[in-house]
């Protein structure tokens, strides 16, 4: 990952306009179909090559810092899905903006991002994205007027209130009445004072980024405090450090000590510039996971370019877990390979998910398809996620024949032969990490149909053709030889 103040307007680029209005984000959402999808059984190891486009989570985070910099930015090959797009649009509605760039990805063109003054009144449809709902409010309180938030249903039940009582405390008129979630008006002044402000992120890692990626556009720059008991996916966190400090922003991290000697994590960040940036975004690896998953439950190999051999995305804990289930997994120059048992059959797993809860659903389909019991720990908070992925996933695959029980903060999968799987509708919630894990299933259970596939447009589009590409070996990713003939 790379960035530079060199401003993308100053580069002499080609710009075309690019209308991000409601009906582009509806595109994204209905760039799969909504009908239900037979997942298709693999009826050999799965062998071949793919790719998946830019981070969701980079991607919207570099979004909201290019909207904050002192100069236009360039985003080289970001996502463009669901999730995305509402977050170009909602910064567009608060004067940003954002246009279209030709560059030399095959998703899509770049996205060049043109810094103005935050207005209001504007309106923000969230949809069922954390990272609009929880990191845009600071930015609407920089704007000069109001910024009404709404999104989807199951939006209004996601958690909401430590960011929304930390702008509180700083100063920042909220109108929600007193409910802390959806929807809310956000009344900018354009300006927040800023200073210290005590936040429990053990619900979502996102209400300390945030406040993080704002913080330098306070007048006192902000340092926060977390007060809870656990604080989740931490290398979550550790992306939105390490992308401020790509973009010169000064923050330190350490320990809040109080009066009585009780420590906790605090982020400090100083009021600064931002600078520009020219960055390339990286792939997403959570995305990647039920793709590396289907070699693993099939016996198969799969290839992915482009792997980062350092990142800060959790998704790259899917590669420790595959390991210790019986994979071999190789990561060098090339890319990511993954090579699956040769029976197919996998070993159970005791695993904390803590760091990369996105992942639980993919390893719940894997451990499903395990010789031995598994169980996953730390994943409370993703009963907070676009459903309760706990019930979610203890009810579904339960209903295929799995023992999937859910403990306080996670679950246990008993093992059963896989022969007792059966097919049947696999509900989705609306939630894309469940039609991934259902595709995964589906490769050795004959029947699975997996409810409204388009869902996977939030961070994939168009999941299904990636997915049977990869299954009848038409990925036009890039493949070098792979080392098993199947």
């Amino acid at each position: 990952m790379t960035s530079g103040s060199t401003s993308a307007r100053a580069a002499g680029l080609d710009m075309k306009n690019s209308d991000m209005t409601t009906t582009a984000a509806t595109s994204a959402a209905s760039a799969n179909p909504t009908s239900d999808w037979p997942a298709p059984r693999a009826d050999r190891p799965v062998v071949g090559a793919f790719s998946v486009p830019g981070s969701k989570s980079l991607t919207n985070r570099y979004l909201v810092l290019a909207a904050l910099a002192d100069d236009d930015s360039l985003l080289r090959a970001p996502l463009r899905s669901r999730d995305t797009l509402l977050m170009a649009q909602a910064l567009r509605a608060m004067g940003v903006q954002v246009e279209d760039v030709p560059g030399d990805s095959p998703e899509g063109d770049d996205w060049h991002v043109t810094p103005a003054p935050f207005r209001g009144p504007a309106q923000v449809d969230c949809g069922l994205a954390g990272t609009v709902m929880r990191f845009l409010p600071p930015v609407a309180a920089l704007a000069d007027g109001p910024v009404a938030f709404d999104g989807d249903e199951h939006a209004r039940n996601r958690p909401m209130g430590p960011v929304l009582q930390a702008l509180a405390d700083l100063g920042v008129r909220i109108d929600d009445d007193s409910r802390r979630a959806l929807p809310f008006t956000v009344h900018g002044t354009g300006a927040v004072t800023g200073g210290r402000v005590e936040v429990n992120a053990s619900t979502s890692s996102q209400f300390v980024s945030a406040l993080l990626l704002s913080g330098a556009r306070f007048d006192e720059g902000v340092t926060i405090v977390h007060t809870g008991a656990t604080l989740p996916s931490i290398p979550h966190i550790d992306m939105t450090v390490e992308v401020l400090r790509d973009a010169g922003v000064v923050i330190e991290v350490g320990d809040d000590v109080d009066a009585d000697g009780r420590g906790s994590y605090a982020w400090s960040v100083e009021p600064s510039d931002i600078r520009a940036l020219d960055v390339m975004v990286e792939p997403d690896l959570s995305n990647a996971a039920p793709f590396l998953a289907a070699a693993a439950v099939t016996g198969g190999e799969v290839f992915m370019a482009d792997w980062p051999t350092f990142t800060t995305q959790p998704g790259d804990h899917i590669r420790g877990v595959l390991e210790r289930m019986g994979c071999k997994v190789t990561l060098d120059r090339d890319g990511l390979r993954v090579r699956g048992p040769e029976s197919g059959r996998l070993r159970g797993i005791d695993v904390d998910l803590t760091e990369a809860s996105e992942l639980t659903p993919v390893v719940v389909a894997l451990c499903a398809l395990a010789d031995g019991g598994s169980r996953i720990r730390g994943v409370a908070h993703i009963r907070g996620h676009e459903t309760d992925r706990l019930a979610a996933l203890s009810r579904e695959f339960t209903a295929i024949g799995a023992q999937v029980h859910e403990t306080e903060d996670g679950l246990v999968i008993t093992p059963v032969p896989r022969e007792v799987l059966h097919g049947g509708l696999f509900h989705t919630y609306d939630d894309h990490r469940m039609a991934m894990a259902a595709a995964v299933v589906g490769l050795v259970v004959d029947g699975i149909v997996v409810e409204n596939v388009g869902t996977t447009a939030k961070t994939l589009p168009h999941f299904d053709r990636r997915w049977e590409a990869l299954l009848d070996g038409t990925s036009a990713a890039h493949e070098p030889a792979l080392q098993r003939t199947v």
